[in-house]
């Protein structure tokens, strides 16, 4: 646990092998099913973004809200231990996610920090992100910019990106920062540090790369308001851009 920690705060992320096996991913897909079949067509319109005029899921959002399975499987005692030591306190669990990137039409995802929705302080939060599929170059796999995390929340902007609203307002070219590639084997995990920068290309290959997310903090964190109402400002000015 120290060298995980140590490499965590080291890099800004830290990668878990092997955190579901072959049985738990197949209980996940089952529920996923379900959760498509009867949760889906209920949703409102802001806990779902799809991809390619409506054929395709993107994101589902607070799928916590909605699944008792998700709900639970975010309570996982081992999942907890870890994000225990990382988030430097009790962790809370802040939502359950999807992001699936379809073959072929799977959109990229711009340089962002997490924090820039989150605006925590202290910025002691992650996204535990498990891999359903396995997560390559060809089907977008995240590229994480190793020791951003150490610079703090930098300027966001509106990105215009349903799904991703909000990015760095000034970002830098990807050859400017220490990348490393999230190739995940299914089951695999990668934690991220909420102010970590972090990206993703479009799924340009027959294969999909889907993951499910959840989202921790500390308890002891607490939200900045000014941050929190750039950041609604901005949600504003993307739906009148939208509209």
């Amino acid at each position: 646990m120290d060298d995980r920690k140590r490499s965590y705060e080291r890099d800004g992320f830290l990668h878990v092998p092997g955190l579901l096996d072959a049985a738990a991913l197949s209980e996940i897909d089952r529920e996923l099913e379900i959760y498509t079949r009867d949760v889906v067509p209920t949703l409102p319109a802001n806990d779902i973004v799809w991809e390619a005029g409506r054929k395709a899921i993107r994101n589902l959002w607070r799928m916590e809200h909605y699944s008792p399975f998700f709900e639970q499987f975010s309570k996982r005692r081992d999942i907890h231990n870890l994000v225990r030591v990382l988030v430097n306190g009790e962790p809370v669990v802040m939502a359950v996610e999807l992001f699936a990137k379809p073959a072929l039409v799977g959109s990229a995802v711009p340089v962002h920090q997490d924090n820039g929705y989150f605006n925590l302080t202290p910025a002691d939060a992650l996204t535990f992100w498990i891999a359903l599929d396995a997560s390559t170059v060809e089907n977008g796999c995240v590229y994480y910019a190793r020791g951003s995390h150490r610079n703090g929340l930098l300027p966001h902007k509106a990105s215009l990106v349903p799904g991703n609203s909000w990015g760095i307002a000034d970002p830098p070219a990807p050859p400017a920062l220490d990348e490393v590639p999230g190739i995940l084997a299914a089951g695999d995990a990668m934690l991220h540090h909420c102010c970590t920068l972090h990206r993703s290309e479009p799924n340009r290959s027959a294969r999909s790369r889907r993951g499910l997310l959840i989202v921790f903090k500390g308890a002891h964190c607490a939200i900045d308001p000014e941050g929190m109402g750039r950041y609604m400002a901005a949600l504003e000015q993307q739906r009148m851009a939208m509209a």
